[in-house]
């Protein structure tokens, strides 16, 4: 069974889809008395009615929301039972998500479509309630051979008079019309209604003879029959209608008519009026709202804006005086300090002793230097030997 009629496209949905919760529960009140809930669940557990707009989630209805998953589940369970499937009936302190889970393993059973997380059940109240209630009520009402049939409503014998009298002057006025375009030239050949009047009656003026013995006809049938064949043609009767006078009951009856409506109009306007004055005061204060609204909307706009800037603002500022509090706090720059110093003193100490060595190797080549620019300079001045006698 497909998920026909629930709750629409959900995108499509008009203003009045909010309000179809409450049509679903009221449908649903009347499929329980129907299956007698009151005497098989109320009276066994001992509980009140169920009101219009029981399961219905709204603001301005105080439920127990514990009482009404325990309402909830007692009578999904007793409408599974109903629709022909076991279901034992669940107990005020089983685990709900298990009972919410069985119930809509039961309602997929049946064929219904389920789009819905469990926990929608869980408050015991909603649109989801009342739907997968209104569908277990369906199922049970199949079993039982039940359904909901359309009323017949009685027809008005009014409005059935009025089209008998409508369709008889449309009748009559269409003969009417008919008689009146005849041709002319068709009524040389009929007799004259007026004249057979005066005909007859001048006859019956007459004093009557009493015939002395019975009269027998002498004319042959067959020749009777060929001459009345003859003139037959002949006889027809014109009524000559008299065109004004039925254009003046037309009229009156067009009057009458109007004034009726007219009549009718006036009462309704009489009736509605307040309706009506109530309809324009709703609507000039609906005007005086939008244009309120559309005031402080600008206002709260703007202060929104503002408001965003010094938030800005203000978490830079905290920010800040974070980072200046954590250093204050924090004594791990001095630590660093007083290493790097330490480092400093040790690598200073190195320096010099480095110094001290080239110092001294510097010292020591210049002694050396000086004393081979000594030797040289001695060695120069050193005079030559005399050559001797075998020179």
């Amino acid at each position: 069974m497909a998920d026909d009629g629930r709750r629409g496209d959900e995108d499509d949905r008009g203003p009045g889809a909010v309000h179809q919760v409450f049509v679903v529960m009221e449908c649903l009140l009347e499929k329980l008395k129907v299956l007698n809930y009151e005497e098989e669940v109320l009276a066994k557990h001992n509980m009140k009615n169920l009101s219009r707009h029981y399961f219905v989630s709204s603001p301005y209805l105080a439920f127990n929301s514990g009482e009404q998953f325990y309402m909830f589940t007692i009578i999904a369970a007793w409408l599974i039972n109903e629709a022909g499937r076991p279901f034992t009936e669940p107990q005020e302190y089983d685990e709900p998500n298990a009972t919410v889970s069985n119930i809509l393993a039961e309602l997929r059973a049946f064929g219904v479509k389920v789009d819905f997380p469990p926990s929608k059940l869980k408050s015991g109240s909603g649109e989801y309630v009342c739907f997968v209630l209104d569908r277990l009520a369906e199922e049970a009402l199949r079993r039982r051979g039940f359904s909901f049939k359309r009323p017949n409503y009685p027809t008005e014998t009014t409005e059935e008079e009025s089209v008998i009298e409508d369709d008889a002057e449309l009748t009559l006025s269409k003969v009417e019309e008919e008689m009146i375009e005849e041709p002319d030239d068709e009524e040389e050949n009929v007799m004259d209604l007026e004249a057979l009047k005066l005909r007859t009656t001048h006859t019956e003026a007459e004093p009557s003879s009493k015939p002395d013995e019975i009269l027998e006809s002498t004319v042959d049938a067959a020749e009777w029959n060929l001459e009345v064949e003859r003139v037959l043609p002949q006889l027809k009767v014109t009524i000559r209608t008299d065109n004004k006078s039925y254009l003046d009951k037309l009229q009156e009856d067009i009057g009458k008519t109007l004034e009726k409506v007219s009549s009718r109009e006036k009462y309704i306007n009489n009736q509605l009026e307040h309706l009506i004055q109530e309809y324009r005061s709703a609507q000039a204060k609906l005007s005086e709202a939008k244009e309120r609204y559309q005031q402080a909307s600008g206002g709260v706009t703007e202060r929104t804006r503002v408001l965003a800037e010094i938030s800005e603002e203000l978490e830079k500022v905290k920010q800040e005086m974070e980072e200046k509090g954590s250093s204050m706090s924090d004594g791990a720059p001095v630590v660093k300090i007083k290493q790097s110093l330490t480092k400093l003193k040790q690598e200073i100490v190195q320096m010099d002793v480095r110094i001290g060595v080239v110092e001294h190797t510097l010292l020591q080549a210049k002694l050396k230097e000086k004393s081979n620019m000594t030797r040289d300079m001695h060695a120069t001045n050193i005079p030559e030997p005399a050559a001797g006698p075998f020179s």
